[in-house]
């Protein structure tokens, strides 16, 4: 593949999943805006994840069943209005319907990485979509800088403005460099739908994986939902802008993406993937521990993304070599599983946050890792995945 267009994916990657954080940072200011409660603010995340888990259950399998470049275009577009349709919205219930539409379109991001797994030679695969991962990922950590920063000097409403003239210009450019590629399937949709579950069954490494990335998800979800409070609270008193500055530290664990896949490439999956799991649940108690101190907070996000970005892409690397001809289908099931896992740490974080402090958040955080490591520790089947 040539590295322009492996650049050229990464970025699009983290453009399109970026559409999922921008409003974290803004809900205070959404909710002065349209007169809600804290509560029905936090709403607009919920509905975004649920869009994305809607997509990728419905929208991404039909990569295998239609022409990718087109229904990459088609999609992108979609998104297009619904971020300018959220930047002038004049209503909560607006911005929210306009979310759950971008939410679920926004799974473009799901599309690109097994399209550039279809077009990686053998050797290389690993290495390559751990560069592609790594601009999603890098997508997510810096959306939420990005998002506070422009508010900051321009107001919400260019965020979102922004996103959509900025995700127009991305449908043309990939429209224009991807290659056609055919569907891999032309089962109905129905049956498209039917035989992504019969994937379940038939290859037990595929909810295996996604369960052990839903936990490491749920632990870094947790951290992020919940490290604003820590931060703007009495421990440190920093403002919005100062906690999007903090988020650019976390971006330094995207850097571990393409080792990862090299990793995985020369067969080190099974136990790179026992001491993801274990730095994660390390990193919620170093993270306990930096309560108070931002130089250990730092440290703790660092190795957390890098222990997220680790076992995303070991997982990947499974999950796509389990049939070739459904890579779609196959990362429908395995990204909506572990973004369940996400949003329901991002839930139970916050509960945890508001009944026992950050150390309960830590202490939940540090929990879930440990749970899919006993099974690692225990499976005698964990060489096939």
């Amino acid at each position: 593949m040539p590295g322009g267009l492996v650049a050229l994916l990464a970025v699009s990657t983290g453009m399109t999943v970026a559409n999922l954080y921008y409003a974290q940072p803004l809900l205070a200011k959404l909710a002065e805006v349209f007169h809600v409660g804290a509560t029905t603010a936090g709403a607009l995340v919920t509905v975004t994840q649920i869009g994305y888990v809607l997509g990728m259950l419905f929208l991404v399998p039909l990569g295998d069943r239609v022409e990718k470049r087109r229904l990459v275009a088609l999609l992108l577009v979609v998104t297009t209005v619904a971020m300018a349709v959220a930047g002038t919205a004049g209503s909560f219930a607006v911005l929210l319907v306009a979310s759950l539409v971008s939410g679920a379109t926004s799974v473009v991001a799901q599309i690109l990485v097994p399209f550039a797994a279809g077009l990686a030679p053998d050797h290389a695969r690993g290495r390559i979509v751990g560069r592609v991962m790594a601009g999603l990922l890098a997508g997510i950590l810096l959306s939420r800088t990005l998002s506070s920063l422009v508010a900051g000097a321009a107001g919400w409403r260019v965020v979102y403005l922004g996103s959509a003239a900025l995700t127009a210009l991305l449908a043309v450019a990939l429209y224009r460099a991807l290659p056609a590629h055919a569907a891999t399937t032309d089962l109905p949709y129905h049956q498209v739908l039917r035989s992504t579950v019969r994937l379940v069954r038939t290859h037990p490494a595929l909810l295996k994986r996604g369960l052990y990335q839903a936990a490491v998800f749920g632990s870094f979800s947790a951290f992020w939902t919940t490290v604003s409070f820590q931060l703007t609270g009495p421990a440190f008193g920093y403002s919005e802008a100062g906690v999007g500055v903090f988020a650019l530290v976390g971006a330094a664990g995207a850097l571990v993406a393409p080792l990862a896949g090299r990793w995985a490439d020369r067969g080190f999956g099974r136990p790179l993937t026992g001491a993801a799991l274990l730095v994660a649940s390390g990193s919620a108690v170093l993270a306990g521990l930096g309560g108070h101190s931002i130089v250990l907070l730092a440290l703790a996000a660092i190795l957390l993304d890098v222990a997220v970005q680790t076992t995303l892409i070991l997982g990947q690397h499974v999950v796509y070599q389990l049939d070739p001809g459904a890579r779609a289908r196959l990362n429908s099931v395995f990204i909506a599983t572990f973004f369940l896992g996400g949003a329901l740490g991002s839930e139970f974080g916050t509960v945890a946050f508001h009944a026992g402090g950050w150390w309960a958040v830590a202490g939940f955080a540090a929990v879930l890792p440990l749970l899919p490591l006993v099974h690692w520790a225990t499976d005698r089947k964990g060489a096939a995945g």
